[in-house]
């Protein structure tokens, strides 16, 4: 199934605020108020049990999806929104880690260097503000990285399933008409003067049987024609070679095979449902190309042979003239929708509407782990033990951010991998009766490495820029009975 990479993005983002609210709330449970009090075990034990109750369902999405066969679209529905809930469950199962992680590591980093040590102590002191950041840092690294395994695999599978309509840099231009032909040929001679303009004919009564068979010559299932009828700049641009023979009597056997052709024998009626033969002298052009192997047939061939042709398309040979992107700007502009379809073959090019949205996550997750520093008197204290223990208040704010974005993208890649990985078995399930492409999916790890690696280094990187000493503000005293 060929599924729109915004339409991916939806989903995923009704994933991402869903999974944020329950992970916010379960962490804001679990997380102590007080410096001293523990973080509530049986929430952390309800949302890892709740997390393995994700991994199963994601699990039995792509089970389901794995099947080769012709799947509804209630089917496809059910499976994506069982998978896609497997994935909430998982991230919203992690949300109570973080407090806890925090509690874990504390009596470790009494060892680390001041700057780590202090950053450690004050986000579990501060744990209810850290409670709201960190979850939700988590959270939108998670969309980023799912994000980023489906769109890669999708596009995985849409290049495998990509079949290009010409060669690499042909320009064509469908007409429905032998006046619109006659009009879009005129506009391409004046927007790109001098270039030879190729043009392929059909039968213009399609209901009349014709055909043309060669012995010993199977059509291939890359080919773009069956046969080919026109001139012979389109015999030269389906050989690649100006050099090949062209004959208005003799037909053409464009193949990649050493073969030898003598002649082509053609099915056609003149009366309804009169079948009639005759053979025709052929000759055999090699071609490197397998997808331009054909049988080439000049039009004066089957005008004799009583049949109307008309313009199917006209074709500027890339051997000859290279358009570019300006000059199929130019003939979008001149030639109206409704009259020509203009299409340049440039190969698969791979779909990047994904990347500023996975972009606008991973920052957004940056932010949130600046904000476990946020809060009136953040700073106050912790810049007075940085100058008496001698060290500088910014590689402080650094690593405070840095543990925050730390513990949040290593959570997130947990949920984000899996997520992906899993949802990608119902994206790319076949809705039609034809067996899906399925090539191998490859996770992009050393993307996603250099995403949990590269996010922690860059919030401490603006942490230690925007370093700000918050001097303390003392409360109001309580008034003295003398003072009254």
């Amino acid at each position: 199934m060929s599924v729109d990479l915004g339409i991916c993005v939806a989903v995923f983002a009704g994933l991402f605020f869903m999974a944020v609210a329950a992970g916010i709330s379960g962490t804001s449970i679990s997380a102590s108020h007080g410096r001293r009090e523990l973080t509530n075990r049986r929430i952390v034990v309800l949302g890892l049990f709740t997390s393995f109750s994700g991994v199963c369902l994601m699990a039995l999405g792509a089970w389901l999806a794995q099947e080769d066969s012709r799947y509804g679209v209630w089917e496809i529905l059910g499976i994506l929104l069982l998978t896609l809930a497997g994935a909430g469950l998982l991230a919203a199962g992690l949300g109570p880690l973080p407090p806890w992680l925090v509690e874990i590591i504390g009596p470790y980093a009494e060892r680390l260097p001041p700057p780590v040590r202090l950053a450690v102590r004050d986000l579990g002191r501060r744990r209810a503000g850290a409670a709201l950041a960190v979850p939700t840092a988590m959270t939108a690294t998670a969309f980023g990285l799912a994000l980023t395994v489906v769109a890669v695999g999708l596009t995985a599978q849409s290049k495998a399933e990509y079949r290009p309509s010409a060669r690499p840099g042909t320009l064509l231009v469908r007409a429905g008409s032998a006046a619109e032909a006659a009009t879009v040929r005129a506009t391409i001679a004046r927007e790109l003067p001098g270039v030879p303009i190729a043009q392929r004919e059909t039968v213009a009564d399609s209901s009349r049987l014709f055909g043309v068979e060669a012995a010993n010559v199977e059509a291939s299932e890359k080919a773009f024609y069956g046969e080919a009828i026109g001139d012979e700049n389109l015999l030269r641009y389906l050989t690649g070679d100006r050099s090949t023979p062209y004959d208005e009597g003799t037909a053409v056997v464009v193949t990649s095979a050493d073969m030898k052709v003598d002649s082509v024998t053609l099915t056609y009626e003149i009366d309804k449902d009169d079948g009639n033969t005759k053979n025709i002298p052929a000759i055999v052009a090699k071609t490197s190309d397998p997808h331009m192997e054909t049988i080439f047939l000049p039009s004066t061939i089957v005008r004799e042979l009583g049949y109307q042709l008309q313009p199917s398309e006209l074709i500027v040979d890339p051997t000859l003239y290279r358009v570019t992107a300006e000059d199929q700007r130019r003939l979008d502009d001149r030639l109206d929708d409704a009259v020509a379809d203009i299409y340049v073959e440039r190969g698969f090019e791979a779909p990047l509407g994904w990347l500023p949205v996975a972009a606008a996550a991973f920052l957004i997750a940056v932010f949130c782990a600046l904000t476990s520093g946020f809060g009136p008197d953040a700073n106050a204290r912790q810049a007075r033990v940085m100058r008496r223990a001698g060290d500088n208040f910014r590689w402080f704010c650094a690593s405070r951010a840095g543990l925050s974005a730390l513990c949040a993208t290593v959570l997130g890649a947990v949920v984000g991998c899996p997520a992906g990985m899993f949802l990608l078995w119902p994206l790319t399930i076949s809705g039609s009766w034809e067996e899906p492409v399925r090539p191998p999916f490859e996770t992009p790890w050393p993307a996603i490495t250099a995403i949990v690696v590269g996010l922690p280094l860059l919030a401490a990187a603006v942490a230690a820029i925007f370093a700000r000493e918050h001097p303390h503000v003392p409360g109001p005293r309580p008034l003295t009975p003398a003072g009254r």
